[in-house]
């Protein structure tokens, strides 16, 4: 198979499917590639992306054939660098011999696998939800229940997912990625799969920022680093009911429901508070001295609330965009709770540039120093087992 491509060696063009509001896509073009048309089926993404002069697909992409790509791209078979795409595993069918609910045969990541397949991109990335590493495969056709072992197990959405881009020949690594040990400013951990057509020694990028460092630079980036400027000028921004606003004004700098006065906390949490769970995201405050928690697609609802550090508002439309790295005239299309959808379930943009500068020095064969030093190994050995603890490999 590699034979066949050799002639599209230098190319850096990038498929992207299921690209929202192109955060991967923008962190991809950062580190060097060059995506040459997005698609996704909901409106407003398909409006951003014309909005910053996008080629875009719009529509379903169950409906989409691989050589309509190729024909707007004015690309080939086994010519693009890479496809890239976070495709939802949620089933949109049971029917035939699919095993149903948790099972991504009947799910939209078919149609990733298909472009896949048909397109032979020398490279992909899928990202995807962390809990697709642990999410079994719990329902069954009548054809395939085995009346004997009612506990039947079936193993992991994952073991599934690697078995088709096997049957494609791809070879994969994967693993739990946290933004924030990539520059972000945000605690954000997201499913990466990484695929390589002709075998090459693709590699999860390793950290680049850590909780400590004696470089500024090298450390986590905070709330601060990239928001405090727009203190008094925050833009587009939704907004909290007074009640909301009566409780979050009592809550502290970092800090949430757990502290507001003992005896407002049963009126505060209405139906919640006697609910299971750590319920942390109630009454959130942002800190500007650590890296926000994981932004969610509604700031100013009551257990996803990200609140400003100091005012008592929620995250502006444009705050919520630095905190994902978005460029400040990366234009977002939309009602205000369709641009804060479009932002919180956006791809960090350092991430993804991390990921597209891992598989550039793949491609380069420039990865890794070869050396014939064998002294100091032990020395070498506990920075790269440092360096690896923001990298979860299965």
């Amino acid at each position: 198979m590699k034979n066949n491509y050799m002639r599209y060696g230098n190319n850096r063009d990038v498929i992207s499917l299921f690209s929202g509001a192109m955060g991967l896509d923008i962190g991809l073009e950062k580190a060097g590639l060059n995506v040459v048309i997005g698609q996704d089926f909901e409106p407003a993404c398909v409006e951003t992306m014309e909005a910053n002069k996008r080629k875009v697909l719009g529509g379903d992409i169950r409906n989409i054939a691989p050589d309509t790509i190729l024909e707007l791209t004015g690309l080939h078979k086994g010519e693009p660098f890479l496809i890239c795409g976070g495709p939802p595993c949620q089933p949109f069918s049971t029917a035939g011999k699919r095993l149903g609910i948790n099972d991504p045969r009947g799910s939209l990541f078919m149609d990733f696998i298909r472009m896949i397949d048909c397109i032979r991109p020398r490279f992909f990335i899928m990202e995807n939800v962390k809990g697709i590493m642990s999410s079994p495969l719990k329902h069954v056709s009548a054809e395939q229940r085995d009346v004997n072992d009612p506990e039947q197990k079936l193993g992991t959405v994952l073991d599934v997912i690697l078995s088709e881009f096997e049957k494609l020949k791809y070879k994969t690594v994967y693993g739990i990625l946290d933004a924030v040990n990539y520059g972000v400013p945000q605690f954000r951990e997201r499913f990466v799969l990484i695929g390589s057509r002709d075998n090459e020694d693709i590699f999860l990028p390793f950290p680049t920022h850590f909780q400590m460092h004696q470089n500024a630079e090298y450390r986590w980036k905070t709330v601060g680093d990239v928001i405090k400027d727009l203190e008094n000028d925050p833009g587009e921004c939704g907004t909290l009911s007074n009640d909301r606003k009566k409780y979050i004004h009592m809550v502290p700098e970092g800090g949430n429901w757990k502290d507001l006065p003992e005896d407002l906390i049963p009126e505060a949490m209405g139906g919640a508070y006697e609910s299971g769970g750590g319920k942390v995201g109630f009454y959130r405050r942002l800190s500007y001295s650590q890296p926000a928690p994981t932004i969610t697609t509604a700031p100013a609802q009551k257990a996803t609330m990200l609140c400003h550090p100091k005012q008592d508002r929620p995250l502006s439309v444009k705050e919520y965009s630095r905190i994902q790295q978005f460029p400040d005239e990366w234009i977002f299309a939309g009602t205000t709770a369709a641009k804060y959808k479009q932002i919180g379930n956006a791809v960090p943009i350092g991430l993804g540039e991390a990921i597209g500068k891992a598989i550039i020095a793949t491609s380069d064969k420039a990865a890794s120093i070869e050396t014939k030093r064998f002294r100091g190994t032990s020395v070498h050995n506990k920075i790269m087992n440092a360096m690896i603890l923001g990298v979860i490999y299965a």
